[in-house]
This record gives structure tokens, sequence and C-alpha cells, in this order.
């Protein structure tokens, strides 16, 4: 196999973060891998935490995926290309690139259709079978490794991976100029899809969260108006809303959000909570409203990357904390603390 490197000579082995098992990681030297033909070598730069992580480390399961084999967690990355395969271009040596974490079956059904995200086969970044990105090199499809303008921090190029999460909630949504949009959970998907509803358009971002500090940062990046379900039943507040967006989980936020929504609107369910949950049915079948869900993201990297170049979306004031790889358990732990949006491990730093 051809591989062509950097003038400077690549280590043989690396350092990688490792789940043993639950709330068990350890930091284990790795070979460095060896990028396939259509791969290309990337030397990590940055790694957002993501919820799926978090719950990874502290169940050792996320919905019907279970660790049963040593894996390298982490999906949100971006680095530089050092070495390149065969059929590679080996002036991509070099570039800054974010990662879209996926490897979808090229002759499947659903990638010849554009969806790629939906075949079945898909290996994607650290879900048990594939490991991630907390891990000082990594291999990806050289199509999938998007370079980013300079303007492009690291963190930021890390960070294209939960925006295109937005995204694709965004198109799902149709968002567009004049919508009125109601998030539920002001967390990290929740702070970005709002900042997304703003770059489209949206007359008005209604966001939910019981936090009092998240409520609060929402509406520095976006929203135009906080509400605390604790104190105030979003469903009977007479919202009417286009298109409510759940970036909880939370059934009772599912529930209450569908009750916000317009005859004829949309809801798409993002987060991630129980495996099943009651919804009001007569409510969709009354106001014929479109429920429907994303996974992951397809073609999304080009908005991404211009969405942050354009300065309509901010992702390094996501960042509220750096991270080497020795303290990647600190890292996930962190998520938890009040005032924490997203914390970001440097495997190389």
């Amino acid at each position: 196999m051809t591989v062509t490197t950097t003038t400077t000579v690549l280590p043989k082995t690396m350092q990688s973060s490792v789940l043993l098992g639950a709330q068990h990681i350890e930091l284990q030297e790795r070979a460095v891998p060896t990028p396939a033909a259509d791969e290309v070598l990337v030397q990590v730069t940055a790694v957002g935490i993501c919820g799926s992580d978090v719950h990874f480390w502290h169940d050792g399961y996320l919905g019907d995926f279970l660790v049963e084999e040593p894996l390298v967690l982490g999906h949100e990355s971006g680095g530089r290309i050092v070495a390149v395969g065969a059929d590679v271009d080996p002036a991509r040596i070099g570039q800054r690139v974010s990662i879209e974490p996926q490897h979808p079956t090229a002759t499947s059904r659903e990638t010849l259709t554009g969806h790629y995200n939906l075949d079945p086969d898909v290996r994607f970044y650290a879900v048990p079978g594939t490991d991630g990105a907390f891990a000082q090199y990594v291999t990806i499809q050289a199509h999938f490794a998007w370079p980013v303008p300079d303007s492009l921090s690291d963190d930021a190029a890390a960070l294209l991976e939960p925006l295109s999460v937005a995204i694709a909630a965004a198109q799902k949504g149709g968002f567009t100029v004049g919508t009125r949009v109601l998030i539920t959970g002001a967390g990290p998907i929740g702070i970005v899809t709002a900042q997304v509803a703003k770059a489209y358009g949206a007359a008005e971002v209604i966001i939910s969260d019981v936090s009092a500090p998240r409520r609060e940062q929402a509406l520095t990046f976006g929203a135009t108006r906080a509400i605390d379900p604790l104190a105030s039943d979003i469903a009977a507040l007479h919202l009417e809303v286009d298109v409510f967006v759940d970036a909880s989980g939370a059934a009772s936020a599912v529930q209450s959000g569908i009750r916000a929504v317009r005859p004829g609107g949309i809801v798409v369910l993002v987060g991630m909570g129980a495996t099943e949950i009651a919804l009001p049915i007569p409510v969709i079948q009354n106001r014929e409203l479109v429920v429907t869900g994303i996974f992951r993201y397809a073609n999304t990297w080009p908005i991404a990357i211009e969405l942050v170049s354009s300065g309509k979306v901010d992702l390094d004031r996501l960042v509220t904390g750096h991270f080497p790889l020795s303290q990647v358990e600190a890292a996930l732990a962190s998520t938890t603390q009040p005032g924490v949006l997203k914390s970001v491990v440097t495997p190389n730093a």
C-alpha cells in the first residue's frame, strides 16, 4: 500500500483514550493508523464532547448500542492532514480539515439516493465497532475530510459536526424567512439550532429549558424569548409556532411542544431520551402535524462552513473549557457542571 506523508517522519504509535466499560477510561498507546487508498490521516487538533459520548461513558450503552469491546469515543473533530492514501492527491497534505465522521456503504440504496446517513451499515465514529477521535491520529475517507478556511479556529472546525445536526433539523423543519420556531433544550444542540434559525431568517426563536443560566445563554445566541417550563405550561401559552424542535429528549418537553405547534406545522425530534413516549395523537391528527426525526446528517458540511465563515453562526463562543487527552474523563464529567456548554479535548496539545 502506497502512503504519502509529510516530510516529517510520523510516529509509529500514538496515545488514545479508550473506554473499557462504564466509567472506565484508560490512556493507551496504539499504532498510528495507516490510511486506505481513499483515506487521509488526520492529526487531531480538537474534539468536542457530545452527549452521546457522555452516555456511553457513564452507562456503557446508548439506546441499542452497547459497549462490549474497547472503544475510542469522540466524533466532533478536526485537524490537519499529514498523510494520504494511494488514490488521494498528495497536495492535500497540510490542509486543515473538519471531519464528517461516517463511512457509508457506497452502493446502498440510501447512499445512492443521497441519504447516506441512513445506510444501515454505515460506520460512524465512536459507535461500538468503530473507534472515534479521542486519539492523536485518525483516518477518514478523503471526501469526508472537509477543508476549512484559516478564519475558522480548530475548535470551530471540530464543532461543524454538531452544527450539522442543527442544519439537518432546520432542513427537516423547513426553516425560512419569517418562520416562528420553538426549541426545547438549551444545551449545545439547542443553542446551535437557535443560531441556525436566526441565520435562516426566523422571525421568532423561542427556547425552553429548566436551567436559568442556559436560558440566559440562549438569549445571547439568537433566541428572542426564553421560557422556564417549570414556571409556565408551554402547551397553554398559545404559541402557535410553525416548527417545534425538541433538543432535550424529555418526554414532557416533547408532549408540551407538540401542543404548541400551529395546524399544518412541523415537529422535529432531535434529542435522545426514553425509547418510547406517549404522544398526543388527537392533536397530531386534528392539526395535521408532520412529526419527524433526524438521524445525524447528510450533505451539510458546505452549509456549515459557510454559516461560520460568514459570521452567521458563532461556534467558538460555545466552548467553555479545554482538556488534554489524559483528562478525557474529566472532560466528560464536566458537562454536568453549571455554566458548561461545550468542553473540547485537544489530543495533540
